[in-house]
């Protein structure tokens, strides 16, 4: 074999070698962590934003289901040992852990801007867009019924989540402070634009933990999403809190008898941040700028009914995938459904989170 032969076979050996360890280098193959709330949730996501990202890609992600607790990302943080890479958070979360120098800064104008040209920063409403976070949704906690179970007379108002001696039976409610004390105050009379201001005081935190007092040993306390229609299902609950999506979910897609009542609706933002010091920082920003974008989040709202955090994606919301329903009449901001809402103070939570949820969980232990 001559010399060039030999020369050329090694040189095509090593290309090889070489294309080889590119194909199963950890850069090229790497995947992503995404961590979500689960169910139908996380069900829209994956459709609406994880297979086409990877499909785009060729990377792989990662879902991983949690209760809303973002103590793991505080831990992983100052462990040094980072392996959630993007996890989606409620804002007053979004809001405390950035000001802990917990999350990455995101280069916010290097998203994507709307298909008119707008900036993203002039597309995203309002609070949806922070130094950290990325706005994902715009959902609702309400309360549901059973509709077989009050076929004469069914609950209306906020009031009736309380009233256990017109709507007997047991209620399901999420196992934090947050909403419960504002729904409490709304129950009871307060305006929704006064229940901060009430709130504020000491006897306004009296005033909610005594209505919620009138239902206490009527109470299952839930922890994930998931639970609450599940709840109503089984006939353990007549009533629950829930985020408005599960519901949805559960009467148009799943066929159950549940009923929102949308008076009293407490709604909130879901963002998406980076935990500081992901080796996959770069990647996690990627999939963010890809599930942001204004298309994306206009395919989330054809799988479930949490409204698109950005102005241009609003009129692209159509049918609903697997029913074909329109979805604008069951989003939270529908104006028929706007009537009574309020909007989650996330910068009072954010600063009163610690002594509420000290306060909430003294109260559950008595």
């Amino acid at each position: 074999m001559s010399l060039a032969i030999k020369t050329a076979r090694a040189s095509l050996a090593g290309a090889c070698a070489l294309v080889l360890a590119g194909v199963s280098s950890p850069t090229l193959a790497e995947d992503l962590n995404v961590v979500c709330w689960g169910g139908a949730y996380t069900k829209a996501q994956m459709e609406a934003y994880y297979s086409p990202w990877e499909d785009k890609t060729g990377h792989t992600i990662n879902s991983i289901d949690y209760d809303g607790s973002v103590a793991p990302v505080k831990a992983q943080v100052e462990s040094g040992n980072v392996d959630w890479d993007v996890v989606d958070v409620e804002l007053s979360d979004a809001i405390r852990l950035c000001d802990e120098g917990v999350l990455e800064l995101l280069p916010l104008d290097e998203l994507p801007p709307a298909p008119d040209g707008t900036p993203a920063t002039q597309d995203f409403l309002d609070g949806a867009l922070t130094d950290c976070a990325v706005g994902a949704i715009v959902w609702s906690s309400i309360f549901a019924y059973d509709e077989s179970r009050y076929p004469d007379n069914p609950p209306s108002a906020i009031a009736d989540l309380f009233d256990t001696e017109t709507y007997p039976g047991k209620r399901a409610l999420r196992r934090i402070a947050k909403y419960n004390l504002e729904m409490a105050l709304m129950a009871d009379g307060v305006p929704a634009a006064e229940v901060y201001d009430v709130l504020s005081t000491p006897e306004g935190v009296d005033r909610a933990f005594a209505v919620l007092d009138r239902i206490k040993d009527q109470v299952v306390w839930w922890d994930a999403g998931a639970q609450p229609p599940q709840m109503l299902a089984d006939g353990e609950v007549v009533m629950a809190n829930a985020p408005h999506g599960r519901i949805f979910n559960a009467r148009v897609v799943e066929g159950k008898p549940f009923r929102i009542v949308w008076d009293g609706q407490i709604w909130d933002l879901d963002l998406f941040v980076i935990p500081r010091d992901t080796p996959k920082r770069d990647l996690a920003w990627d999939f963010i700028k890809f599930a942001t974008a204004t298309e994306q989040q206009a395919a989330l709202a054809s799988w479930i009914s949490y409204g698109p955090p950005r102005q241009s994606s609003v009129p692209m919301i159509g049918r609903h995938v697997e029913t074909g329903i329109e979805m604008g009449p069951h989003m939270p901001t529908a104006p028929e459904n706007f009537q009574n809402a309020l909007q989650v103070d996330h910068y009072w939570w954010a600063d009163h989170a610690d002594e509420m949820n000290e306060r909430f969980n003294a109260w559950l232990a008595q």
